[in-house]
């Protein structure tokens, strides 16, 4: 024992431990711990005994039943002599009794700390509320005028000065999520689901079929998704059976059809259950939703080093709202994004039931929702075909679609969006929207939702609505943070965090206590001495404060040795949909979205017609063939308007098509969607539409011209619409190109306007390009300067236009020529550049997906 220290000795189910003051020592039922105790009341890593500097500390990690004292759930507790402590229930949990202690130091208390209505007694826990940093004078410090007369134990009086310590301690509300745990467990620290006996020379397989001995009702996993086994030496070992959605250990995918023998320090992820081995039996956690969720030191820089999120640590109970507010540029998208994984920090840990979210990010992003600003489901669809879509790509592909449409409907009735179902999602208001919005992301029965300003743009009463939804969500077993700018219904939060200029933390705690720490009666004036005061530490004054000891300082003591880098994430995973399942799927909801616009639709007739009607305004000699195999000069101008009209045609039909959909395109991605499934249903759906619009131009403008007897290959008529559509689709990929460049819609009609333009000079009919060092070599670049020559080489436009060198009558572009290798050539090239574009769009997809899947 350390000199002065009192000796304390732990009796528990008659065994006995002397406990030394040199370490902390480890209470539940994990077999590696220091004090083990076989009852299935008490979490796999329970509590903690330790020296606390002045009395001996017992510290309750969060566990799912709790540890009491005299009836009372606490979180902590500083032991006296003859202090018992009941694990699991308080009236008949296994009894700890704690003898031979010596009492605590002078000034120090035996209390409970953290509980729902426990009872405080004596001091506060020794240092744990140093005093508050200095506030900037000049009036900043002065304290709003009280709006209402101060309640019994209201904390932080309105007369208060800022830079003065409270003169009482802050109310506690629920406990803050317990450190982090070595080894990952397989339900953090919750008592298991249940058990499964494994016996040698039996398989036990797992999945979704009732004719399986291990069934997850679980719509995430494979009718048979994988296999226990018993090797001959006695080990086990887990085999997937090629499930659709992945099998995982300790948050790696296995291998489709892999095996790898499983220890009881591993665990496996199936769907929302995870498995551990302990001795000959499995124990299943079952994710429910009640799911603690804690931040640790997130750390975010920009490439120049400049930091845009300092620092952030906080933790929220299982079945929590959480409010993040903050100034423009005080990080909260950038939290969010961290937070979800979507874009790591690069210092920091985001710890989902004590496990580590980027180190298991691949099992457990089906378990994290996501509401983005912008709606992320197509408007122009009713909302039930929304949600049966969404659904087809979300689930594994042997789920019939009569569970998939159970599960909408059950969603459709949860958020009391079925008598809305046969809406279109335009027609819906913006609260409304937001419902459909959220009930995408229920779909998977999440137990983390994280919306980001779900409330932006709703007047007073459609926020309220919002929020009150978003309570409803947290009380029926989520956790729920929400980024909002509104104010007005922050009291239906649990917690609350202030976000300061600078990505720091400027408050934690409690909503309604929230204004008095910061000594103002309103948020208007909270953000503007953000604003006034952008260099103040506000993140020291917070790391001072009271509320910080209660709740976030645990949480910072608690990182483990070696954490402060995040990790690499591994986002390797299985697809929930094969790809051409997935390409099929979004090749008819593309074709749902472009039906439904009609407005579209008459464009899409409209604008050929008009094309192919005025290229027949422009008179030809005896049309696009040489009259008496003289020269057909007009023949080169015509075909001039009727390509720049399909390179035009093509590019329009495509140009929003990606960025209108990025955010939808974003959130899909992340739950296993197929970049290349996407383009590919777009290049397609396009592709048919390009095509019929070149048919459409062909019949208006090639019948009233005389052409030439024959073509290439097929007849001139047939061969010139060939060589139209190809030029089309060639130019929807151009768009695409575009669409995938530009941040808003905006900017797609202006850089149209300019290709188009471009497309017109290198056609090589306005002026001589062949032979031209330099803009020849750029005109290959061009889709139109390859149209006009697959079109040219038809009609033999090498014979028909006047050579530009009129002394030479053969000095006319060689690309022009009427012959099978020319016509080929030409042909290749253009559809070539198609392709080059096509896989350009795929690697520019990724700079507007989440980070961790650009792999």
């Amino acid at each position: 024992m350390g000199h002065g220290v009192p000796e304390l000795v732990l009796e528990l189910n008659g065994q006995t431990w002397t406990l030394d003051p040199s370490r902390a020592y480890s209470l539940g039922r994990d077999p590696q711990g220091d004090v083990v105790v076989e009852d299935a009341r008490v979490s796999w890593r329970h509590a903690t005994v330790r020296w606390g500097g002045r009395s001996w500390v017992l510290e309750d990690h969060g566990s799912t039943n709790g540890t009491y004292t005299q009836g009372q759930r606490i979180q902590q507790l500083e032991l006296a002599p003859g202090t018992s402590v009941n694990l699991g229930n308080a009236a008949d949990g296994p009894r700890l009794t704690l003898s031979g202690a010596a009492a605590a130091q002078p000034g120090g208390y035996a209390a409970q700390v953290g509980a729902p209505g426990a009872q405080q007694q004596g001091q506060p826990v020794p240092e744990a509320y140093p005093q508050q940093a200095p506030y900037p004078q000049q009036g900043f410090g002065q304290p709003a005028a009280p709006l209402h007369a101060q309640q019994p134990g209201q904390p932080y009086p309105a007369e208060q000065q800022w830079g003065q310590p409270a003169p009482q301690q802050p109310q506690m509300a629920q406990p803050v999520p317990s450190p982090r745990q070595e080894p990952a467990t397989g339900g953090g620290d919750r008592s298991p689901t249940s058990f499964h006996q494994l016996s040698l020379g039996r398989v036990m397989r797992i999945g979704r079929s009732l004719e399986n001995e291990l069934v997850v009702s679980d719509l995430q996993v494979s009718r048979h998704h994988a296999e226990f086994r018993a090797t001959p030496d006695g080990r086990f070992e887990i085999h997937d059976l090629g499930s659709h959605n992945g099998t995982y250990v300790n948050g790696q995918l296995l291998p489709k059809a892999g095996s790898v023998v499983i220890t009881p320090q591993d665990t496996v992820g199936v769907g929302h259950s995870t498995f551990r081995l302990v001795g000959d039996r499995l124990e299943e956690f079952v994710d429910t939703g009640e799911v603690s969720f804690s931040a640790r030191h997130l750390t975010v820089k920009v490439d120049s080093g400049k930091v845009i999120l300092d620092n952030v640590t906080f933790g929220v109970p299982e079945k929590s709202l959480i409010g993040v507010i903050g100034p423009s540029g005080s990080g909260k998208s950038t939290l969010l994004r961290a937070l979800t994984g979507y874009r790591p920090a690069d210092e920091g840990e985001v710890l989902y039931d004590n496990r580590n979210l980027y180190e298991h990010f691949a099992e457990l992003r089906q378990r994290i929702g996501l509401v983005p600003q912008d709606d992320i489901l197509h408007k122009e669809l009713k909302v039930r075909t929304a949600l049966r879509y969404a659904a087809k790509l979300r689930f594994p592909g042997d789920v019939a679609d009569a569970e998939r449409n159970a599960r909408v409907e059950e969603v459709l009735a949860e958020l009391k969006l079925d008598i809305h179902a046969d809406k279109r999602i335009t027609s819906l208001s913006g609260g409304q929207r937001k419902r459909v919005s959220v009930a995408l992301e229920l779909l998977t029965k999440p137990s983390l939702i994280f919306l980001d300003e779900p409330t932006s743009g709703l007047d007073p009463g459609m926020d309220r609505d919002v929020m009150q939804l978003l309570r409803g969500l947290a009380d029926d077993g989520r956790t729920v943070l929400v980024v909002t700018h509104s104010v007005a219904e922050l009291g239906l939060c649990d917690k609350l965090l202030v976000m300061a200029p600078g990505g720091g933390v400027a408050y934690f705690g409690p909503p309604e206590e929230a204004l008095n720490f910061f000594g103002y009666g309103s948020w208007a004036d909270v953000f503007s001495a953000f604003e006034n005061y952008r260099d103040h530490d506000w993140m020291g004054r917070w790391q001072g404060s009271q509320h910080y000891q209660m709740y976030a300082a645990e949480l910072d003591a608690s990182m483990a040795p070696g954490a402060g880098s995040a990790p690499e994430i591994s986002a390797k995973h299985h697809k929930p949909q094969s790809w051409l399942s997935q390409l099929w799927t979004l090749m008819r909801r593309y074709t749902s979205v472009i039906a439904s616009d009609r407005g579209f639709l008459a464009l899409m007739v409209i604008l050929p017609a008009v094309i192919g009607g005025v290229s027949r305004v422009i008179p030809a000699a005896s049309g696009l063939s040489a009259p008496d195999r003289g020269f057909n000069g007009p023949a080169g101008t015509i075909l001039l308007i009727l390509v720049v009209g399909m390179v035009f045609t093509g590019s329009a039909n495509s140009v929003r098509e990606l960025i209108k959909e990025r955010v939808i395109y974003e959130r899909e991605r992340a739950t296993g969607l197929s970049r290349s499934a996407y383009l590919m249903s777009k290049i397609i759906v396009l592709g048919v539409i390009t095509a019929f619009q070149a048919v459409i131009i062909s019949v208006i403008a090639f019948p009233a011209r005389k052409l030439p007897d024959e073509g290439v290959l097929m007849p001139p008529a047939l061969e010139l619409c060939v060589g139209l559509t190809a030029l089309g689709l060639t130019a929807l990929t151009l768009g695409l190109v575009i669409s995938s460049l530009v941040k808003t819609s905006e900017k797609t009609m202006p850089l149209l306007v300019m290709v188009a333009i471009v497309q017109v000079v290198f056609t090589g009919v306005l002026f001589q390009v062949y032979g031209s060092l330099g803009v020849e070599q750029l005109a290959w670049l061009m889709p139109s300067r390859w149209g006009v020559a697959v079109t040219g080489s038809t009609i033999d436009l090498s014979h028909l236009m006047v050579p530009w060198d009129r002394s030479n009558p053969d000095d006319l572009d060689p690309l022009w020529e009427h012959s099978v290798g020319i016509w080929a050539l030409d042909l290749g090239v253009l559809l070539l550049i198609g392709v080059a574009c096509a896989f350009l769009v795929l690697r520019l997809l990724r700079r507007h997906e989440p980070e961790v899947m650009r792999k």
